[in-house]
């Protein structure tokens, strides 16, 4: 058995299809073109079965995780891989008006090691009039989720999670290694705060970031900013996708993460805070020692 400690993350850039048969194909050779580049760890994006923005049209093609084909294949495809597959999330049907945003960690046998619902959904109205209400279609998940890899623990999140740090930091003091933020951020938002905000996971909390991106201009209109990321927990970026379908790869040493921490350990200082109302003065204003 080997002593090496390290291994090969692959990030799948992918330009999903309205619908799943498609968006399975694309994925699928993609996931194979990894594993054939010895990844040990392959991660798709957001939404990888659907990117469909007409409600009537989505809950056509929902499926419940029992059911849903896609995920079936997946699973099947790990097992021959023999590879840790993290299909980073499916739209899946919840109840007869949501569906869920779910991700799912697939280990080299097939067998599910866990799933997570995504937690904070994206309703936003962007200034160039693109408007976004996820809430209207998905049910929030509810719990925070980490899972063991052969290299370290892992935590899950996707995409419009990036944007609150607590979650990562509680993650992170949990035990994870490594943070999976697989997105869809749209053109607009990325260029703007997609690499700072990776960055910034990584280097708050001493942790890998691994984050797939859909890319470029999809059927339904909408254009996604791409440029998938693998970085370490310094904040380097170690891999970067372009704005095209692809993969990006990188050799991970699980043993930088306890080397940053070390030289900055930010994660052992943690204090809660209260919050002073003026009005009350000084004395209202007090502070809790622990984990944030």
């Amino acid at each position: 058995m080997s002593d090496d400690p390290t291994f090969k993350a692959a990030m799948v850039q992918m330009r999903t299809s309205l619908l799943p048969e498609p968006s399975l194909e694309q994925a699928t050779k993609l996931i194979r073109q990894a594993a054939a580049a010895g990844a040990d760890y392959v991660q798709t994006p957001e939404v990888s079965n659907m990117m469909q923005a007409n409600r009537k049209a989505l809950f056509e093609q929902l499926a419940t995780e029992e059911d849903d084909k896609s995920l079936r294949a997946y699973r099947a495809l790990a097992a021959e891989l023999n590879i840790h597959l993290h299909v980073g999330s499916l739209a899946l049907r919840f109840s007869p008006e949501k569906a869920v945003n779910r991700s799912f960690l697939i280990g080299p046998d097939g067998g599910l090691l866990a799933s997570y619902d995504k937690i904070h959904m994206f309703d936003i109205e962007l200034p160039d009039g693109e408007s976004y209400r996820e809430s209207a279609n998905y049910q929030p998940g509810e719990t925070a989720v980490i899972s063991d890899l052969p290299w370290g623990r892992i935590g899950l999140t996707i995409c419009y999670d990036l944007r609150f740090p607590a979650l990562y930091r509680a993650l992170a003091e949990s035990g994870a290694s490594f943070l999976a933020i697989p997105s869809a951020f749209t053109r607009k938002t990325g260029e703007a705060h997609w690499h700072v905000l990776l960055r910034a996971r990584a280097i708050e909390t001493g942790c890998f970031v691994f984050a797939a991106a859909q890319a470029g201009l999809h059927e339904n209109k909408r254009e996604t900013y791409g440029h998938s990321l693998i970085i370490d927990p310094w904040g380097e970026i170690l891999a970067e996708g372009d704005v095209e379908p692809g993969i990006i790869m990188a050799r991970i040493d699980p043993t930088k993460v306890e080397t940053a921490r070390k030289a900055i350990p930010s994660l052992q200082h943690g204090r809660r805070f209260g919050v002073a109302d003026p009005k009350a003065g000084p004395d209202h204003l007090h502070l809790v020692r622990g984990s944030a």
